[in-house]
């Protein structure tokens, strides 16, 4: 869904665009991120790991945002926002409150989880956290084998922690994963045993595009990535 429609378009949508949903607990994991759970009727709804729901933020504005947690027979979800910047989507979120009620559409997207590969490698930021949260019960259940990668900033490097994330390791956002050539030292490429594997890549667009590159150079696994955001890119 695009980021913005005209007024006459949202006119023509009705009730379609109407709240279906209320806020019910928010939690601050940090200054940066907030979790809130959300009630509706979400019983058709498709999580299926990677895939995104359409949160109005405005009149005429809307904003992507993945889901961390759904219990569809208490009709509740949670999702994990990073707010940062002046954007609409993140002064949105961060003036919720309890009670509120809004507009968020069912999921859909792009799938991110090949369970036939025993080896799962996860990179994203503080935006990914929440696909993080979601697909690490289906890593343990199905026994996987797997790692998180992340680059958080510093007031935000102890919420994997927060969210009891397994096998996890954190790095500064200083634009490393930016740099193929220090990407190619990562103790990911130094075994073989990473060589077959399913790579989720999220988050940042020009991070995962940079590391993405470094795993098709050197021929390694399945690649599912997904750019969230990128600096100046509005609504992306």
């Amino acid at each position: 869904m695009i980021s913005s429609i005209p007024k006459w378009m949202i006119a023509l949508f009705g009730n379609k665009l109407s709240p279906n949903v209320t806020v019910i607990e928010i939690t601050f994991l940090s200054l940066q991120i907030k979790k809130i759970r959300f009630q509706g009727d979400i019983s058709e709804w498709d999580f299926s790991i990677g895939y995104a729901s359409v949160i109005r933020v405005s009149e005429t504005e809307f904003r992507n945002y993945t889901v961390a947690y759904h219990n569809k027979e208490n009709g509740v979800f949670d999702i994990i926002f990073h707010i940062h910047g002046n954007g609409v989507g993140s002064k949105f979120i961060e003036s919720l409150k309890v009670s509120d009620e809004l507009f968020i559409s069912p999921p859909r997207g792009k799938k991110l989880y090949e369970q036939n590969e025993q080896h799962q490698f996860f990179f994203g930021d503080e935006t990914s956290l929440g696909v993080a949260f979601a697909i690490l019960p289906l890593l343990k259940k199905n026994n996987h084998q797997f790692q998180f990668y992340f680059e958080l900033d510093e007031e935000n490097k102890s919420v994997p922690e927060l969210l009891e994330l397994e096998n996890y390791t954190v790095f500064a956002k200083n634009n490393s994963f930016r740099n193929e050539k220090w990407l190619n030292t990562l103790p990911l490429f130094q075994t073989q045993e990473w060589n077959k594997s399913n790579f989720a890549l999220v988050g940042n667009a020009k991070s995962v595009q940079i590391f993405r590159k470094v795993l098709k150079d050197k021929k390694q696994g399945n690649i599912y990535s997904q750019g969230y955001w990128l600096e100046g890119k509005k609504g992306l």
